[in-house]
């Protein structure tokens, strides 16, 4: 009898360096359904992924594609087989067309010239298949906007004749708009009878698009589950073995005087007469489409950038926040949006992550003290790491996203700045960085969230200010702030 699975993977298992990442895992993809794959960081989703890739070798178990065993586990075997991948970061060459991306493998079928004008017209051919064919195949892919070059990632699998596309949190830079756009290009890639993983931490893409999910935990096979039979709740319930309190802890800190008042600020590029203040214990969410300016505005307030006119007044007296380092003398934070090439050094140690800006401000250190110290900080935030020394790039998404935030914790805060403090993490991790961000406002820190998340602004701010374009287009405050509200105000209307 023929399996219906176009993917079997069974009872697999991979060690790295002793430690078991995953174990006795299972998964089992009809084909030409939309499977998603979820569970906390750290629960092994992208290990099992990679595996699938060809690009780790697994320690025990067997694959199975399209009812074939792939005895030989590497990236060129599985494209062969049919099964592809599209991670977080693009394996794009930016300098190159887009009609030299999409057919990388095989710019030249004779081996020695390449039919340029046969080039173009078969990317064009591959844009156009999925609804996108305004794209102009002779553009640079360093030129095309994030969304646009997953596209071109896309028709580089299709270009491989890819039965199986694996998508790795295709979603986590892509505005409102743009995810719909690729959620309707993955609802039409399954019609053509094109097999699909999807992994996201968005409960709500899952829903809205898959047929099946799997769950894993700890490196474990939890369970698989048809998506119209369970709910949200029940899935997170699955996923970090408890139930789970409300997603949006209650804070109960007191607003007292304004701390930061900034006047008619602009910076070169984008920011223009931005004018807002902030008090001690709020949290003051800034919402706008990608590109709005709430990323610029805050850059200019830490120093990252320089701002070319206008007023930062701190605790009633005008400051001149020059760069980083004045900003961090004064008890100011960012974390940044991009915690992989901003927030952390991924090649060092914890220990030297953690205690990154007390270093700036102290000169002599002691190792003993300081190790306790880290791990003191990082008991408080619930981090899961081997030891201290590990190097930054050793952890999950979401420890990674703690660690950047430990360094903030180390110092005498007054106001910190979180640019998208949930990206790329699981359901767990984000209520814990709520409740770390409702701690600080107790304590009377004052607190700045720039999310694209709605729910996240609703959920975790006292008011709201939106921008559009540079420019700030509007104010909600906490009862007037609404999903309704902040798209109007977000895009014009």
């Amino acid at each position: 009898m023929t399996s219906n699975y176009i993917v079997e993977m069974n009872h697999i298992a991979k060690h790295f360096n002793g430690v078991k990442a995953l174990e006795d895992v299972q998964l089992n993809v009809n084909r030409g359904e939309i499977h998603a794959l979820i569970g906390e960081n750290g629960a092994g989703k992208s290990t099992l992924m990679k595996i699938l890739a060809g690009a780790y070798a697994k320690d025990e178990g067997t694959i199975i594609i399209d009812g074939q065993e792939a005895k030989v586990s590497t990236p060129r075997a599985m494209i062969d087989m049919g099964v592809s991948v599209i991670y977080q970061e693009f394996m794009l060459a930016p300098d190159l067309t887009v009609a030299e991306n999409i057919f990388i493998d095989k710019l030249s079928n004779s081996g020695l010239f390449i039919n340029w004008r046969d080039l173009k017209r078969k990317a064009q051919e591959q844009l156009s298949k999925i609804g996108f064919g305004h794209i102009d195949p002779n553009k640079k892919v360093g030129e095309l906007s994030v969304a646009y070059q997953q596209i071109v990632e896309i028709c580089k699998c299709l270009a491989k004749n890819s039965k199986v596309l694996v998508f790795d949190e295709p979603t986590a830079v892509l505005t409102h708009t743009e995810t719909e756009n690729l959620l309707n290009l993955i609802r039409k890639l399954k019609k053509d009878g094109v097999t699909i993983v999807y992994i996201s931490h968005r409960l709500e893409e899952l829903f809205a698009i898959s047929d099946k999910i799997t769950v894993l935990k700890d490196g474990k096979y939890v369970n698989t589950v048809e998506t119209s039979k369970i709910t949200k709740e029940q899935l997170v319930t699955l996923m970090v073995g408890r139930e789970i309190e409300q997603l949006f802890p209650e804070r109960h800190a007191k607003i007292e005087e304004e701390i930061l008042r900034v006047e008619n600020l602009s910076t070169a590029d984008l920011v223009e007469n931005a004018s807002f203040s902030l008090r001690k214990g709020e949290v003051l969410g800034f919402s706008g489409l990608v590109g709005s300016g709430r990323t610029e505005t805050m850059r200019a307030i830490f120093g990252a950038d320089r701002k070319t006119n206008g007023k930062i007044i701190y605790f009633g007296k005008e400051v001149n926040i020059k760069n980083p380092k004045t900003a961090i003398k004064l008890g100011i934070g960012l974390l940044p949006e991009d915690r992989k090439s901003q927030g952390l050094l991924l090649k060092q140690s914890i220990r030297i992550n953690t205690t990154l800006v007390t270093h700036q401000r102290d000169g002599f250190i002691n190792h003993q003290k300081e190790k306790n110290h880290v791990k003191d900080l990082l008991a408080q935030i619930a981090t899961k790491y081997g030891s201290t020394e590990d190097n930054a790039d050793s952890l999950s998404g979401g420890n990674q996203q703690k660690i950047a935030l430990s360094k903030w914790l180390a110092i005498e805060k007054k106001l910190i700045i979180f640019d998208e403090p949930t990206r790329g993490v699981d359901v767990g991790a984000k209520t814990e960085i709520y409740r770390i961000i409702n701690r600080l406002a107790e304590e009377g820190v004052a607190i700045i969230i720039i999310s694209s998340e709605m729910a996240e602004i609703i959920g975790t701010c006292d008011r709201a200010i939106v921008m559009r374009e540079g420019k700030i287009v509007g104010e909600l405050s906490k009862e007037n702030l609404t999903e309704n509200n902040l798209i109007k105000l977000a895009m014009g209307v």
